[in-house]
């Protein structure tokens, strides 16, 4: 479901947004990436157009470019909102474990995150990150949280960020196949993820001093 909007016939010029009580609020920047990525989450990535925000906004198209510079920086805005919501995710599913609990929990962790938010979580890949001070910092953070919970295994300073990125492309991975129906034939996917993070956490041990 989209953010709250006016329900008038026509789109107002102006860019506000009228609430149950009839008040005018400001519509911001962030409130059109949330209605957009609210679009991209229900309905497909591919459903997210300037024209399908500015009428779930009640807004001329025109008035939108007050606030994004175009379909490209929206874009880009929910593949930052992606990246935001996945380190946050992590982060929170670390909390208070460490070595192989850590890892599983980061895994299915990563996939919820994919399975409740698959349309930002699509964006992260439609926008290159390269050369992009922001994107790339918001996959640095993804990656240094994966590093930070894999503190038990006493890896080598070295390995630490080279582990934490063959994690980051496996969960992706595996990810990204479920939620793009990558796995046609019916099998256990659970079963087939738990077989996954038993090789993962056999070739982190592997590595620890």
């Amino acid at each position: 479901m989209v953010a709250s909007v006016t329900t008038h016939d026509q789109p107002t010029d102006f860019a506000t947004e009228i609430d149950g009580d009839g008040d005018r609020g400001p519509i911001d920047k962030e409130l059109v990436v949330e209605t957009a990525a609210q679009i991209a989450d229900a309905e497909g990535l591919d459903e997210v157009t300037l024209t399908r925000v500015a009428k779930a906004l009640n807004i001329s198209q025109p008035a939108l470019y007050r606030h994004v510079e175009g379909y490209d920086d929206l874009i880009r805005s929910l593949g930052l909102r992606g990246r935001q919501v996945l380190g946050e995710a992590l982060a929170e599913a670390a909390l208070g474990v460490a070595g192989d609990d850590a890892v599983r929990a980061m895994g299915h962790a990563w996939r919820d995150v994919v399975k409740r938010h698959p349309g930002i979580y699509a964006a992260t890949d439609r926008f290159p990150c390269a050369g992009d001070d922001e994107l790339e910092e918001a996959v640095d953070r993804v990656v240094a949280v994966l590093g930070q919970a894999l503190a038990a295994y006493d890896l080598a300073p070295e390995d630490v960020v080279h582990v934490a990125r063959t994690l980051r492309s496996t969960f992706h991975g595996f990810a990204g196949l479920e939620a793009g129906d990558g796995h046609p034939r019916p099998h256990d996917l659970e079963d087939t993820f738990d077989h996954l993070l038993d090789l993962l956490i056999a070739g982190i041990r592997g590595h620890s001093v």
